[in-house]
């Protein structure tokens, strides 16, 4: 049965942060409080926020040595007194990192030590972090830094010497101290900890009583249950596998009491909260790098998400719907869903002001670091006044030390994704891989566009999304920009694929803890997974072609080019589940199909879209009076 009584948050549980970290953490949060009002020069601030996220992985994540545990120790030890040098270097050193001329000052003999050391602890804190996956992608870059002269064919270049290489990444802002640590210093910080704050009073938990009481007495109720749940938390949290871990430990066991099966339940958890990376307000940490590479306020990132995160959730309900119509299968028992109905939701209604307030604050114009602050002191406004909120000062500290791991935990590799940047950038890699791909694709679109499509797919199965994301967005970015397609769409396209990487098998991130809290087989639970967000694959097709899909141009164009998407995907839904009324004939699921895919790849407007309209309604008229004269003859 559903518990009545949840104005009160579960209590958090004791926290996982040693005292010295949590010491740190303290000191780290300061330290952010305090460059909000008084800024410093990008070399003090970037180098500090690095070696505050270096050393609280090193803390929080000790070494599991072979050696014994002494020697882990030890190790730490060694690592931790590397990483202070570092600090104390890049403190001591800061006027003259900002004033040199690159390519031109001299790299002195400490510049190279110190720069190195920083490098390799970096790349520990990266292995521990995420695992040999992301790691692997940066040796190899560095490899190829410095061996390009041994490149085969077009992939071939100069290579860097080893003091320029050093200057690159550790002493300029082209590399772990560039634009991804910028990142993680002006928003990703905040947002953590703002999603840490919020979840800790209890938003969390509102969300996902907000989704049952929405959908749990419909068709597959409990499936759409998890999917508006976690879409919500996904709004807030940014992340696939934690929303999963927030989300799926309560939307899981529900569907599995609604009849799903386990990898059924764990798959349909691991795609909703997937898209949480693309749900505004804060998307995923990707959204934040894709601001900075392009140089927009993230404001306007968030704003172009909402169609796309629309069309992925609406997707998702659709195919949920029609498989629970067409198999029966995901409705709540009775008693349950009017549980749902009884729990209390006005009453904690004032749990949606710290997302109003931020949600408010990005409206008004503030900048996003703001926008998060703004939301946060909601978070401690709500707590102060609502009793039922009211978190002691334990809870304060396990809340906030764990938000600050949580974000060290991100600072960390994505800074370190900062040296792929620089060796792909000053090797040429970039230009040179976009020439490729248009060639390969024939100089078509759709061609280039499919191998893009491939090539995210395979990049994220093995790396968190912000990291597919930037590669793909040096690599493959370009190329549709060469093709025709616009900046802006063309980093959303690359984003979009990376996200969905993170459900595709073989290796699937999202859809391996969901198969984790379900018991559920994994690989089965990814292809699964992969079956169900098929639906979602041609949604990033319609906003390549159509940027009206991402807030550009008119609002009777934006509001024309909604109902063409939302068409088109009721009918892929429709061809893909097989259902609509009753079962589809095979031959006009095929129909359905390819009027939905001519309906998203012509430009809404166009002459060539007011005939795939005509073809779209055309098909969906014919769908519902066959499928309901098919359900008329099985019944």
């Amino acid at each position: 049965m559903v518990s009545v009584d949840r104005a009160r948050p579960a209590p958090i549980p004791p926290s996982s942060v040693p005292m010295a970290a949590q010491l740190l953490a303290a000191a780290w949060i300061a330290f952010q409080g305090y460059i909000l009002f008084y800024p410093a020069p990008p070399m003090v601030q970037r180098p500090a926020h690095l070696i505050f996220a270096m050393l609280l992985v090193l803390l929080c994540r000790p070494l599991e040595c072979r050696w014994g545990a002494a020697a882990g120790r030890a190790i730490d030890a060694v690592l931790i007194l590397a990483t202070l040098a570092s600090g104390v270097y890049y403190m001591a050193a800061s006027t003259r990192l900002t004033e040199r001329m690159e390519g031109v000052d001299p790299v002195l003999g400490y510049d190279a030590v110190f720069g190195a050391l920083t490098v390799a602890v970096l790349l520990e804190c990266v292995r521990r972090t995420v695992g040999w996956s992301l790691l692997g992608v940066i040796l190899l870059f560095l490899a190829y830094g410095v061996g390009g002269g041994w490149a085969p064919g077009w992939l071939a270049h100069s290579g860097f010497e080893i003091e320029p290489l050093i200057e690159l990444l550790a002493m300029s802002q082209n590399g772990f101290l560039g634009i991804t640590t910028e990142t993680s210093l002006q928003f990703v910080f905040y947002f953590v900890m703002f999603g840490a704050v919020y979840s800790a009073v209890g938003g969390g938990q509102l969300f996902i009583d907000i989704g049952l009481r929405i959908s749990g007495s419909m068709h597959g109720g409990a499936a759409k249950a998890a999917t508006i749940s976690s879409s919500l938390m996904g709004s807030i949290s940014g992340s696939a596998v934690a929303n999963v871990a927030t989300t799926g430990v309560f939307t899981i066991p529900l569907m599995r009491r609604a009849g799903y099966s386990a990898e059924s339940a764990a798959a349909i958890e691991a795609i909703a909260s997937t898209g949480g990376q693309l749900m505004p307000p804060i998307m995923g940490v990707a959204a934040f790098v894709a601001a900075e590479m392009l140089q927009v306020e993230y404001a306007r990132i968030a704003v172009a998400g909402l169609i796309p995160a629309a069309a992925f959730y609406l997707a998702l309900l659709l195919i949920v719907d029609l498989l629970a119509r067409k198999t029966g299968q995901g409705t709540l028992p009775p008693e349950e869903a009017a549980a749902s109905r009884v729990v209390p939701l006005l009453s904690r209604a004032h749990l949606l002001i710290p997302p109003v307030v931020l949600v408010a604050a990005l409206a008004a114009a503030y900048s996003a670091t703001m926008a998060a602050v703004y939301g946060s002191l909601a978070c401690v406004a709500v707590s102060a006044v609502w009793p039922k909120q009211r978190l002691t000062f334990s809870e304060w500290r396990d809340c906030l030390s764990g938000g600050a791991r949580q974000a060290a935990e991100v600072a960390a590799p994505i800074a370190a994704i900062g040296i792929i940047i620089a060796v792909a950038i000053q090797s040429n890699l970039a230009l040179k891989f976009s020439s490729q791909i248009v060639a390969a694709g024939g100089s078509s679109l759709y061609g280039a566009m499919l191998l893009i499509v491939v090539g995210c797919i395979v990049m994220g199965m093995g790396l968190p999304t912000v990291a597919a994301y930037i590669i793909g967005a040096i690599l493959f970015a370009p190329a549709l920009q060469k093709l025709g397609i616009g900046e802006l769409s063309a980093h959303f396209f690359v984003m979009y694929y990376c996200v969905l990487s993170m459900v595709t098998p073989p290796v699937a991130l999202a859809s391996f803890t969901a198969a984790g809290i379900a018991n559920a087989h994994p690989l089965r639970t990814s292809m699964e997974a992969l079956r169900l967000s098929f639906v979602c694959f041609l949604i990033p097709f319609a906003f390549a072609v159509d940027p009206h899909l991402l807030g550009e141009g008119s609002l009777d164009m934006v509001a024309l080019a909604v109902i063409s998407l939302c068409l088109a995907t009721a009918l892929w839904a429709i061809a893909l589940a097989g259902y609509l009324r009753g079962p589809v004939p095979v031959w006009l699921r095929g129909l359905a199909g390819l009027c939905s895919v001519a309906l998203i790849l012509a430009p809404s407007g166009t002459p060539a879209w007011m005939a795939a309209l005509g073809c779209a309604l055309a098909a969906l008229f014919v769908v519902a009076w066959a499928s309901g004269k098919t359900r008329v003859q099985t019944g």
